[in-house]
């Protein structure tokens, strides 16, 4: 049955929060262009301004974000001066403050005040040049310009600065997201070492043992000493049988156990589940051991290798299918563990097919004479 998430996904933060920067800034904008904007070129100058803000936010994270970002500051830059030099609106500076906090922002920390100082200084030098050539009272010039300019721009950088305080909040879920997903797995690898432990360890202990107490009876007692070697050819044989099944994941491997951790693995990493029974029927034992360390190899790769914000697992009575929206390029994937599970599923009658395209990863493994079988 499916499992409803407890919060939004990362991605889903992303959206959101773009989606109400973008609208917000997208309101302000025309507000300030329908109050401010009494002439077709004030509405000109002013749209352009707000279209650089929009695409400078659009384009926070993308991969040519400086080329348009720089754009995006020397068309805004040009609307400020225009704006307010020439055509007497001091709206233009909105258009320059939500680009110049994008640009401050992402630059690295050393270049963040003397770029955010230079961006000031240019507000201020137009606005206060305007102020000085105005015609009427001082007063009104600066009521109009330093007090407009000011709380317009204003309103610009707290736009901006709340994107890049949210994306990093986003970013830093995402860090937190692969770094469970990272101690999931050593947590694993932990269990392996520990089941390992238990079955050679002991038997190792048990063997020095009986191998000690051999020596003191090779020359007064055989007939013990020949049962004490039998004892420990019969333990190394039973340990050796008990490692293989560890690493075929046969020891106490239960498919309804792997389904659950699976679960729990992914919604710690952040990756919305579900789970699905397509027929009702469930695998006998034999099939359901292999499935279950089928799903144990993909979740282990999903959760190192993939970006996943979906998996979907379907069980039938003949076989499991994995799906994960993680999957990058459409290059043949790379089997890893998965080939030597291959090999065993394939000696069980079974097949593993592994395919990639369109942005999934798809790992399905079916028995289909097992339904025959019953």
């Amino acid at each position: 049955m499916p499992s409803e998430p407890a919060e939004v996904t990362q991605g889903q933060l992303r959206v959101l929060n773009l989606g109400i920067v973008f609208g917000s800034i997208s309101a302000v904008g025309a507000l300030l262009i329908s109050i401010n904007a009494q002439n077709l070129a004030q509405t000109l100058v002013l749209g352009l301004a707000l279209a650089a803000a929009l695409v400078s936010i659009r384009e926070w994270t993308g991969r040519v974000f400086w080329a348009v970002a720089l754009t995006c500051l020397a068309v805004s830059s040009t609307a400020l001066v225009v704006g307010v030099l020439v055509l007497d609106s001091a709206s233009a500076s909105f258009g320059v403050s939500v680009v110049g906090t994008v640009v401050v922002l992402r630059l690295p920390d050393r270049y963040r005040r003397p770029v955010a100082w230079s961006l000031v200084a240019l507000v201020v030098g137009v606005v206060t040049l305007k102020v000085l050539t105005a015609p009427g009272g001082l007063g009104d010039a600066l009521k109009e310009y330093v007090v407009g300019a000011v709380s317009v721009a204003v309103v610009g950088v707290v736009f901006a600065t709340l994107n890049h305080l949210v994306a990093g909040f986003v970013s830093e879920l995402e860090r937190a997201g692969e770094r469970e997903a990272e101690l999931a797995v050593a947590r694993e690898r932990v269990r392996f070492a520990g089941d390992l432990h238990d079955i050679q360890g002991h038997t190792l202990h048990v063997v020095k043992l009986k191998v000690a107490l051999a020596r003191k009876l090779v020359h007064s007692d055989a007939d013990q000493v020949e049962r004490e070697l039998d004892e420990v050819y019969s333990l190394v044989g039973e340990t050796i049988a008990e490692t293989k099944e560890l690493a075929h994941a046969q020891r106490r491997l239960n498919l309804s156990a792997e389904l659950e951790n699976a679960r729990n693995l992914f919604e710690a990493a952040g990756i919305t589940v579900r789970v699905e029974h397509a027929d009702g029927d469930e695998p006998d034992s034999r099939v359901a051991e292999t499935l279950g360390q089928v799903l144990r190899e993909t979740t282990t790769n999903i959760l190192r290798h993939a970006r996943a914000e979906h998996v979907r697992a379907t069980l039938t009575g003949t076989g499991i299918t994995i799906v994960n929206d993680g999957a990058d390029g459409e290059e043949p994937p790379a089997l890893g563990g998965l080939a030597a599970l291959r090999d065993r599923v394939e000696r069980d009658g079974g097949t593993l097919t592994v395919e990639r395209g369109d942005g999934r990863f798809v790992t399905a493994a079916a028995f289909p004479g097992r339904r025959d079988d019953r």
